[in-house]
């Protein structure tokens, strides 16, 4: 099994890049006009369908890397730069910006009826990001028991954000414009510190080897 800190790592790193805060907003925008029922069954279904895709790249992470013929600590380092790249939108915004984008272009095409699978489930939740530190993570938890213990933390982080999304009234005018802004940037800051980690991780063992 991992240890407390690799576990708390993966806790970490997979609820910055999902970043349920920032979804908030989104939330409300992507559902708007629905009442409180039919946005409680919008918020559980795209959090079933998140954690059904990053569960299923925990199990396959490895077996994906092999087949394609990436090592673990190549994929460290890329997958590192792509968590920092997540951070640097994050700490100037950049982030919800473009995900604004992908909400308002989901709510104005009339062909999209399930919302809660696009964009909610793939790719406001079950982004790249996420989907690339899952990979990621899945390397260092190698075994069933670590992996199962991979699958409690997306399943943790999804139940978070599952909360957030039932919130996500209060919560929104609780942070208001201000307050969101301030989150996210602490969260970006976070989540640059633990990308240059798997960045330093990876160039260590391609140089071991």
């Amino acid at each position: 099994m991992p240890s407390y800190d690799s576990l708390f790592n993966a806790f970490v790193t997979l609820l910055v890049t999902i970043d349920p805060p920032g979804l908030a907003p989104l939330f409300l925008a992507v559902t708007r006009g629905m009442n409180r029922e039919q946005r409680q069954q919008v918020s559980l279904r795209a959090a079933l369908i998140a954690f059904g895709v990053l569960a299923l790249f925990s199990v396959s992470g490895g077996a994906l890397l092999s087949l394609l013929g990436i090592t673990l600590p190549a994929f460290r380092i890329a997958g590192g730069f792509l968590l920092f790249f997540i951070a640097f939108e994050m700490v100037f915004e950049r982030r919800q910006e473009r995900k604004e984008k992908i909400s308002n272009v989901s709510i104005n095409r009339d062909t999209i009826h399930d919302i809660a699978a696009f964009p909610m489930a793939i790719p406001l939740i079950a982004g790249p990001g996420a989907i690339s530190a899952t990979v990621l993570l899945s390397g260092s938890f190698a075994g069933a028991p670590a992996t199962a213990a991979l699958v409690a933390i997306i399943a943790a982080c999804v139940g978070l954000t599952y909360l957030v999304l039932l919130l996500a009234e209060r919560l929104d005018r609780f942070l208001g414009q201000t307050g969101r802004s301030i989150l996210t940037r602490l969260l970006g800051l976070i989540l640059a510190a633990l990308a240059v980690q798997f960045v330093a991780d990876g160039v260590k063992a391609l140089a071991a080897a």
